[in-house]
């Protein structure tokens, strides 16, 4: 089959991609990823096929320093929202022209509709969940703190209809289409009458399935990024692994534009206090610290290096947090917003990190602390690597393949598409 994966957002939202449609690939699928135009050359570099998506995500991924609850930066988010959306919905109109199944992230569920309108089979691959339950409050709300089962739930069906930038995007399409108009509760109604499937790449071991989804939302295990065989680490971070015990990383991924100075500055001390070496990602915020004991680096395989760290420090980014989780060691998490609060109050919860420092708290101290607590305490380095155990057992691209082959046998009703 021609499969499209449609995957919006930073990098850490297409370069997992990449790996799945290199397994969907090897199954005898002719698969091509949708991507922002940045990330053309990592897609062709996995050997899959790219189509341009308009847009670049670090338009939406400044949040700033101010609050971001007030009235004026959510019309401004949302706004910013609406016009990378609807430009890359565009693109996707074209591209699903010649596909015969469209699989699509969290970012562009309006490909539901252009599926719709081409009339091809869809569903979704998220990384983050996003059905309403009674389990944990939306991840919309940028908060892991519970409202209690009743609350939560109620909080998840609100979330649903409050993403304006998501049903913009839904109805601009519909109309370029020539489908008649759907009002947001009737496409949600649409997408659970119909089970549209969602396979959700994370380890039910981080993360359960709640017991109040409906059928079609699936729990099935992470895919990773594409590591060539032949990729080799630079000569001068190979160095730095060979010259001193187990470093810490430190990466913020996409989180933090505009802020590196200040994150910089804080991170320099954090370490200069814990004692701790440390591998440092620039990431979207530029982060740049010296030091003999400081290593600066770009883009590096989460999966190479992070096993032969004594800890990670991050965002809470799903990616990021998966890597983590599967390599094994200890997470201090630096939540922003999104979903990121969820995966880091699950370290947290699962023995194999620290309690959380939301960015807009951090500072030097509490950093040290949390970055000596998880390098220095065996038990956690001992959940981390139970938890990657367990871990290892999963196959969340298997699963897609499995799914789509059933589609390919004419099998919609079990597979849930169309």
């Amino acid at each position: 089959m021609r499969v499209l994966i449609a995957a919006l957002g930073s990098r850490g939202d297409v370069v997992g991609f990449v790996g799945l449609g290199r397994r969907l690939a090897s199954a005898g699928h002719d698969v091509t990823v949708a991507a922002n135009p940045e990330f053309e050359q990592t897609v062709r570099a996995g050997g899959v096929a790219f189509r341009r998506l308009a847009g670049d995500a670090r338009t939406i991924a400044d949040l700033g320093t101010g609050p971001r609850s007030s009235p004026r930066f959510l019309a401004e988010q949302a706004e910013a929202m609406t016009t990378y959306l609807c430009g890359a919905a565009d693109d996707l109109v074209d591209a699903a022209a010649h596909a015969d199944v469209l699989l699509v992230n969290m970012t562009a569920q309006f490909g539901v509709d252009v599926a719709e309108g081409h009339a091809i089979p869809s569903a979704g691959l998220f990384s983050r969940p996003v059905e309403p339950t009674r389990a944990f409050p939306p991840v919309l709300f940028h908060t892991a703190r519970s409202l209690g089962p009743a609350g939560n739930l109620v909080a998840g069906e609100l979330a649903r209809l409050s993403t304006t930038p998501f049903h913009r995007a839904s109805a601009h399409v519909r109309a370029v289409m020539g489908l008649p108009r759907r009002s947001p509760v009737a496409s949600l109604r649409r997408l659970r009458e119909t089970r549209w499937p969602v396979w959700h790449g994370w380890s039910p071991h981080v993360l359960p399935r709640p017991v109040d989804w409906r059928p079609g939302l699936e729990v099935v295990g992470y895919w990773y990024p594409y590591v060539p065989d032949s990729w080799e680490p630079p000569a001068d971070l190979a160095a730095f692994l060979q010259a001193g015990p187990a470093p810490v990383y430190v990466g913020f991924g996409s989180m933090g534009p505009g802020q590196g100075e200040r994150l910089s500055s804080i991170l320099a001390e954090a370490l200069r206090r814990s004692r701790t070496r440390a591998v440092v990602g620039r990431g979207w915020a530029g982060l740049e610290v010296a030091g003999d004991d400081v290593l600066v680096v770009d883009d590096v395989p989460h999966s190479w290096l992070f096993p032969r760290t004594a800890a990670v420090v991050h965002h809470g980014g799903a990616g990021t947090a998966g890597a983590a989780f599967t390599a094994g060691v200890p997470s201090v998490t630096v939540p922003v917003y999104a979903d990121q609060p969820l995966w880091a109050a699950r370290a947290r919860a699962l023995g194999v990190g620290p309690s959380p420092i939301p960015l807009r708290a951090l500072t030097a101290e509490a950093l040290a602390c949390r970055i000596t607590t998880a390098v220095t305490r065996p038990e956690m380095r001992r959940a981390a690597a139970r938890l990657a155990a367990r871990i290892a057992g999963d196959d969340g691209a298997g699963a897609v393949v499995a799914a789509l082959e059933r589609l390919g046998r004419g099998d919609r009703a079990r597979v849930g598409l169309g």
